[in-house]
C-alpha cells in the first residue's frame, strides 16, 4: 500500500490525500469484499469523481466484479433504502461503497439494516436489537460537509410521515473512509459553500453543547479554525487541492465532534429541507446567526472559544463583545460565500411557519442546544430568518 497517504482511525480507519482513491481496491480485497454494490445518486455518474471511481475498479468490470445502485434523492428517502437493498440482493453483492454526498452515504450505511434483516420497516427501527454482521461498507465523500462517512447514523425521511428519522447504531460505523481531495475538485462553487457552512455549523453546535465531551471539543474547535482558513479558498478556487483536502477533514471532524449533539439550528434546518426541499446546508447557514443571537442573549460569552478559533482577538473582550463580534463575523463569513440571509428567497413562505415549527419542536436536535428552547422560540427564529 502507497506510504505517501496518512492512515487513522478515530474509531472509523480513514485514508487521506490526493489520489486515496487508488488505494480502494487493495482495502477491498482486505476487507474482503470480492462483488460490491456502490451506492450513489444519478448526478454523479456523468462526473470525473465518478470516472475515477470507474477507472479505480475497472470500467470493464462493472457487471462481473461491481453493481451499481444510482437512485439516491437529494434528501433520502425510505424507498432509496429499501430498493438499495433488493438491488445487493439481486446482484449477489457482499460489500457497498457509498460514494457522494451525505445522501448518498446515509443510504449506504443504513441499507445494510434492511439486507440483514429484509422485513424491517424503517420507521420502526430499534436500537436495542441485534446489529452485529452488516454487509461491511466502505464511504467515499464527493463533497465536504455532513461528514457522514464518519458517523454511526443515517437521516432518512419516512414516507408516512414525511419527517426526518435519525437511525443510529455504533454498527452502522463504516469499515474503511477514504477522503480524496481530487473527487471534490470539481464541486461547483455553490454547493462547495453549502456543504462547507454545514461542517462549520456541525462543529459550532457541537461545542457548545452543554453534553461534556472534552475530546470532542477540542476537535470541533480545530475544525473551526480549518474551515474558517480554508472553505473561501475552496470557493473561489476549486482547483486548491490543500484547501478541498482541508475542508474533507475537518467536515469528518464535525461529525465526530457532534456525537456530543448538535442544537436548535439543526431544529429548524431539518424541516426546512422535508417541507421546503431546501439543502441542509443552505437551511443551516441561513438558521444560524438567529440562533446564535439567541442563544448569546440568554448565555453570554458562549461563543468566545469560537471566536478566537475563527482567528478574532476576543480574548479580553467582555462576554457580550465576544459573541457580539463572533456572531457578525459569522453572518459575514456566510454572506461571503453567498449564503446571504433571508428564507423566502428560497422559496419559503410565512405560511409554512406553522407546519415547521411542529416538526422543528419533534426534532430532537434543539434538546442539546446550549440553551432551552419552546416551541414558541423555534416559531420566532422562523419569523427572524424568514
Amino acid at each position: 500500500m502507497n506510504s505517501c497517504f496518512s492512515t487513522f482511525s478515530f474509531p472509523t480507519t480513514t485514508v487521506f490525500g490526493a489520489g486515496s482513491l487508488t488505494e480502494l481496491p487493495s482495502r477491498l480485497e482486505g476487507i474482503g469484499i470480492k462483488r460490491p454494490m456502490i451506492v450513489t445518486d444519478s448526478g454523479l455518474l456523468d462526473t470525473q469523481a465518478f470516472a475515477l471511481l470507474q477507472q479505480a475498479l475497472g470500467v470493464e468490470r462493472r457487471g462481473k466484479d461491481w453493481s451499481l445502485f444510482s437512485g439516491v434523492h437529494p434528501n433520502p428517502i425510505e424507498q432509496d433504502v429499501i430498493q438499495a437493498a433488493a438491488t445487493f440482493r439481486k446482484e449477489q453483492c457482499d460489500g457497498i461503497i457509498a460514494f457522494g454526498g451525505g445522501s448518498a452515504l446515509d443510504v449506504g450505511k443504513a441499507t445494510r439494516l434492511l439486507i440483514k434483516r429484509p422485513e424491517l420497516q424503517i420507521s420502526r427501527f430499534d436500537y436495542k436489537e441485534d446489529w452485529t454482521d452488516l454487509a461491511p461498507c466502505i464511504c467515499i465523500p464527493t463533497t465536504a460537509g455532513t461528514g457522514s462517512e464518519i458517523g454511526r447514523s443515517s437521516v432518512i425521511t419516512i414516507e408516512a410521515t414525511q419527517r426526518k428519522a435519525v437511525l443510529f447504531h455504533p454498527e452502522l460505523l463504516a469499515k474503511l473512509v477514504i477522503l480524496d481531495p481530487e473527487l471534490t475538485r470539481l464541486l461547483p462553487p455553490k454547493l462547495t459553500a453549502a456543504t462547507g457552512a454545514d461542517a462549520l455549523i456541525h462543529c459550532i453546535e457541537s461545542f457548545t453543547s452543554p453534553v461534556f465531551h472534552p475530546l470532542c471539543d477540542g476537535i470541533a474547535l480545530e475544525g473551526v479554525h480549518l474551515i474558517v482558513e480554508a472553505l473561501p479558498r475552496a470557493f473561489r478556487n476549486g482547483n486548491d487541492i490543500d484547501a478541498r483536502g482541508k475542508m474533507l477533514v475537518a467536515a469528518a471532524m464535525g461529525a465526530v465532534a457532534f456525537q456530543k449533539d448538535l442544537g436548535a439550528t439543526h431544529s429548524l434546518a431539518h424541516p426546512l429541507s422535508t417541507i421546503c426541499g431546501m439543502h441542509h446546508g443552505t437551511a443551516n447557514a441561513l438558521c444560524l446567526p438567529f440562533v446564535m443571537r439567541f442563544n448569546a442573549e440568554r448565555k453570554p460569552g458562549l461563543y468566545r472559544r469560537v471566536g478566537l478559533a475563527s482567528g478574532l482577538d476576543v480574548l479580553k473582550c467582555s462576554d457580550t463583545e465576544a459573541d457580539a463580534l463572533t456572531i457578525n463575523f459569522i453572518s459575514k463569513f456566510m454572506i461571503d460565500l453567498e449564503l446571504r440571509p433571508g428564507l423566502r428567497a428560497y422559496g419559503v413562505k410565512e405560511s409554512n411557519i406553522e407546519a415547521l415549527t411542529e416538526q422543528a419542536i419533534q426534532d430532537s436536535c434543539h434538546q442539546t442546544n446550549p440553551v432551552p428552547v419552546t416551541a414558541a422560540d423555534l416559531k420566532s427564529l422562523y419569523g427572524s430568518a424568514l
